[in-house]
C-alpha cells in the first residue's frame, strides 16, 4: 500500500497555489517529500486557463481586474475554470508516474474513482464520465486535468460547492452573441453542485475528501513543509503571476 502525505484544506491566491504544486513536485522528484495529496481553495476568486490556451482569447482581463478576480496560466491542459472563493475544493495528488496507471485515462478513472467515494459519503451517487468528468444526476461536479513531467504526475481537480453561472460567464470570453438567457439556462442544466444536492456544509465536503483519497492508501497528515511555502511563493512572485508566463502564447 503506497503512502501519501494528505494536507488539509487550506486558501491561497492562485498564484502561490500553482507555485505549490510544482515546489511538491520539485521535492517528490527530489525523494524530499513523500507523494502527496492537499486540498485548497482560491482566495480571492481566480480564473485559471489551460497551459496551450491564450489569455486574451479567454478572459475579459479589464472585468477580472475590476472584480478582484485572479488570472493564471495552469501547468495542466484544458480550458478556461473560473474559482470561485468559497464556492469549491481543489485537490492535487503529486506523485512519481511509476505509483499510477501507464494510460491516461486509465489514471483518470482511478484517482477521480476517489472523488467518486467522496461523494457516496455525502450521500451522493456519482460517475466517472471519460475523459476526466464527474457527474451526480447527469450533470458536472468535478472536472480534471493531468500532466506527466520528470518522471512526476500532477493531477488536480474541483469539486463544486456553489456555482454561479452568471459571474462565469462575465468574465470568460464567450462570444457575446452566445450569451444569452438560454445558453445560461442550458449551462445550469448540465452543471450541478454539493450546495444544490443536499446539505453538506464546505467542511462536510473536505472532510469526505480526505476520507475519500484515503481510501488503499496509507496515509500520513501534514503541513508544507517552510522549504516548500518558500519555493511557491518565489515560484509564484517570478513565474505564476508573471507575464512572461501568463500572456506566453
Amino acid at each position: 500500500m503506497q503512502t501519501f502525505r494528505m494536507i488539509p484544506f487550506q486558501t491561497f491566491d492562485a498564484f502561490t497555489n500553482m507555485g505549490l504544486d510544482e515546489a511538491i513536485m520539485e521535492n517528490v522528484r527530489g525523494d524530499k517529500a513523500l507523494p502527496t495529496i492537499r486540498f485548497y481553495g482560491w482566495q480571492p476568486s481566480a480564473i485559471s486557463i489551460g497551459i496551450f490556451q491564450g489569455i486574451h482569447n479567454e478572459v475579459y482581463l479589464d472585468k477580472a481586474k475590476e472584480l478582484g478576480v485572479d488570472v493564471v496560466r495552469r501547468q495542466t491542459g484544458g480550458g478556461a475554470v473560473f474559482h470561485a472563493e468559497g464556492g469549491e475544493i481543489t485537490y492535487s495528488i503529486i506523485g512519481p508516474t511509476s505509483i499510477f496507471p501507464a494510460n491516461i485515462l486509465q489514471s483518470y478513472e482511478v484517482l477521480c474513482d476517489d472523488v467518486v467515494t467522496a461523494l457516496k459519503y455525502l450521500g451522493l451517487e456519482a460517475s466517472f464520465m471519460p475523459i476526466n468528468d464527474i457527474l451526480v444526476g447527469g450533470k458536472k461536479i468535478s472536472g480534471n486535468a493531468q500532466t506527466r513531467r520528470g518522471g512526476i504526475l500532477l493531477q488536480h481537480g474541483t469539486l463544486l460547492y456553489h456555482t454561479d453561472v452568471e459571474e462565469m460567464f462575465s468574465l470568460l470570453n464567450v462570444s457575446q452573441d452566445k450569451i444569452s438567457d438560454k445558453l445560461i439556462k442550458s449551462v445550469k442544466k448540465r452543471v450541478t453542485s454539493v450546495e444544490e444536492l443536499c446539505s453538506a456544509s464546505l467542511d462536510d465536503l473536505a472532510q469526505a475528501l480526505e476520507k475519500g483519497f484515503s481510501k488503499e492508501r496509507k496515509i500520513i497528515m501534514a503541513d508544507y513543509t517552510e522549504e516548500e511555502i518558500a519555493r511557491a511563493r518565489q515560484l509564484a512572485k517570478d513565474k505564476y503571476s508573471s507575464e512572461a508566463w501568463n500572456f506566453k502564447l
